[in-house]
């Protein structure tokens, strides 16, 4: 057996036409059949690359110079959008961004599902692709004695401190976390350093509501007790009308999990409340709740739509989290049961259904592969399952109990196109059939797709 060589060395500077992208966001060429996946390459780009890694069967490589630019190139409106890494598509215009999620999705339930013929709908996107983000949470420095705020490098824990602005967060954020930065500084509340794991200011999380304009402030701190905090606390009270909740997390931890366990309201309420479609929902820090809202309503709307609901049908959400899809649901359902193991959850998901005075909805804590069989025992027969997992997808248990529970359709809410297709499969080779999928852009300026799979049982 030959050993085969690359045709290519490390610090090497090639020329290569860029045929395809990755799921990524990487730009691939070929030089002599051995592909180069370099990062802000487009399809059908003449470019000047130099190799930095090279392995067996393929490579890596830096863009140098764009020789001949494809039509869908532009010029990224972030000023540190090469240094970030937190978007991967600000170099593409808009239209090919959703293009290329719909290849994406159809590529992997090709790959990974063997599913093909069906129509996959052209990507569901924003009118306005930015400060789309309801949420921020960014970490703090230090540099030549003063608090700086911004997202980390790519690879790597050095705060960009050069960065102006987030244009995918909501303007109102950048301003807060500018202000409290200025605020603090000024008061003498150190920043913590986590290589040397002492210090003070961790990290600050803004949210707000879209459409209630209701602000959260949450500081993380390593320390319990904080000098200068409360002055901190009063002065955002007084200056900032929007802010309902300031909120203190202490996270003491060697850890790059941003929230500890300990949080504790300083001043205002527990909650800010915002609206998806006409539903309100109380969301509290640690609660998850989508950071695009526009999009969740495009999102939740088509999986209410495949759900086809005409108020006779009992429905499950498996992985409900705190009843978003759920509420949606039971406004159009008999009876809906959610079902999610974290108890946080549950308990925001039993208060959303009161705060919208929805009594047909149901919600439980457990895992939802042992509680649906416990239904079934108990003689529940859902005509609609809905599932929302996260990126890792289904369960094989809860796979099969959705199939033991033969409901007429499952509707299946995915962030990541390869788990989802993986599960379509093993629900396809259990009795159902994928009829259409509707991806929808979530994130804008990223590589991330949701997507939205309608599934009908055949009639045996």
């Amino acid at each position: 057996m030959t050993k085969t060589t690359p045709p290519v060395q490390k610090n090497q500077t090639v020329e290569v036409t860029f045929e395809d992208i990755t799921h990524e966001g990487d730009g691939v060429g070929k030089i002599n059949g051995y592909p180069l996946f370099v990062p802000y390459g487009l399809p059908g780009e003449k470019a000047v690359v130099k190799v930095i890694k090279v392995k067996k069967n393929f490579g890596f490589g830096r863009l140098v110079d764009v020789i001949q630019p494809s039509k869908h190139r532009v010029d990224p409106p972030c000023n540190v959008y090469y240094k970030c890494g937190g978007c991967q598509l600000q170099h593409m215009d808009y239209e090919m961004q959703l293009d290329r999620k719909r290849t994406q999705v159809e590529n992997a339930l090709k790959k990974f599902g063997h599913i093909e013929g069906i129509p996959i709908h052209p990507t569901i996107g924003m009118e306005e692709p930015w400060r789309y983000r309801n949420k921020v949470q960014i970490p703090v420095g230090m540099k030549h004695g003063e608090l700086i705020t911004g997202f980390y490098r790519k690879k790597s824990h050095d705060i960009i401190d050069d960065m102006e602005r987030c244009i995918i967060t909501d303007e109102r954020n950048d301003h807060m976390i500018d202000a409290i930065r200025e605020i603090a500084n000024r008061l003498g509340i150190p920043a913590y350093d986590e290589k040397q794991h002492r210090g003070v200011l961790r990290h600050i999380m803004v949210r707000s509501g879209q459409v209630t304009k209701q602000m959260m402030v949450v500081l993380v701190t390593k320390p319990n007790k904080v000098h200068g905090l409360d002055k901190l606390v009063k002065e955002i009270a007084e200056n900032y009308p929007d802010v309902k909740s300031i909120v203190h997390n202490v996270n003491s931890e060697r850890t790059n999990v941003i929230l500890g366990k300990k949080t504790n309201v300083l001043w205002g309420e527990e909650y800010i409340y915002d609206e998806i479609g006409g539903i309100r929902f109380a969301i509290s820090a640690k609660s998850f709740f989508q950071v695009n809202p526009v999009q969740t309503k495009k999102l939740y709307d088509k999986a209410l739509e495949y759900a086809n609901l005409t108020g006779n049908e009992t429905v499950i959400d498996a992985y409900c989290g705190i009843g978003t899809i759920s509420l949606f649901l039971a406004q159009q359902a008999k009876k809906v049961y959610g079902v999610e193991i974290v108890p946080e959850a549950i308990a925001d998901a039993k208060a959303n259904a009161r705060l919208n005075h929805i009594d047909n909805a149901e919600f439980f804590v457990g895992q939802a592969e042992k509680v649906m069989p416990w239904w079934q025992a108990q003689g529940l027969k859902p005509d609609v399952i809905v599932v929302d997992p996260p990126r890792k997808g289904c369960d094989e248990a809860l796979l099969k109990a959705m199939l033991d529970m033969k409901p007429e359709r499952i509707v299946y809410v995915s962030c990541n196109p390869s788990t989802l297709a993986r599960d379509l499969r093993i629900l396809e080779d259990g009795g159902y059939q994928t009829k259409e999928v509707q991806p929808v852009d979530m994130f804008p300026q990223t590589t991330h797709v949701e997507c939205v799979a309608l599934m009908s049982r055949i009639d045996e």
